[in-house]
């Protein structure tokens, strides 16, 4: 091939990673608003199947939902969160990008069951190497204030039902 042709190729490939980096982070997508989010609420309960809560979720359940999550979010009353939804069980990791207040970061198995608990405080930072990562393992993630774990009785085992939506 002649080295202009190999160039112009070379060029047109370098575009079209580029393009797919872009969209894969969610550069272009627009912004989300609360009413982009559907709704539910979820029910925490410990081992004996007695309620320990239930918690006002909005579900973060695309790649662009749970990559904005709560950051765009000014504060959460006592019984707000918002729950994570993958497509499937697995370890993920979590961190406090662009938050203003602290969350408990609850990892919640496909069943149910909560697999860890993470009392996570805010950081400076936007890039998730500069940030702390919260990992666990499960198919949804909880995120509610602060301390609500503790307040409210609920431990790793405990379980959480889900919004039939969020299934």
């Amino acid at each position: 091939m002649r080295p202009k042709v190999i160039t112009a190729l070379v060029g047109v490939l370098v575009l079209v990673l580029a393009a797919v980096v872009i969209v894969q982070s969610g550069i272009l997508a627009p912004p989300l608003d609360e009413g982009d989010y559907e709704t539910g609420n979820v029910t925490l309960a410990d081992a004996n199947g007695t309620t320990l809560a239930t918690v006002s979720v909005r579900i973060a359940d695309t790649q662009q939902k749970r990559r904005v999550g709560l950051s765009r979010t000014a504060s959460l009353d006592a019984d707000e969160g918002m729950l994570f939804v993958h497509d499937r069980e697995a370890r993920h990791t979590y961190v406090m990008r662009n938050m203003s207040f602290p969350l408990d970061i609850v990892f919640v198995a496909g069943n149910g069951t909560i697999t860890r608990i993470h009392h996570a405080e805010t950081e400076p930072g936007e890039r998730g190497d500069d940030l702390t990562g919260y990992t666990g393992r499960g198919k949804y993630v909880l995120e509610v204030q602060r301390g609500y774990t503790n307040r409210t009785g609920v431990d790793v085992g405990d379980t959480v039902a889900v919004p039939e939506s969020a299934t």
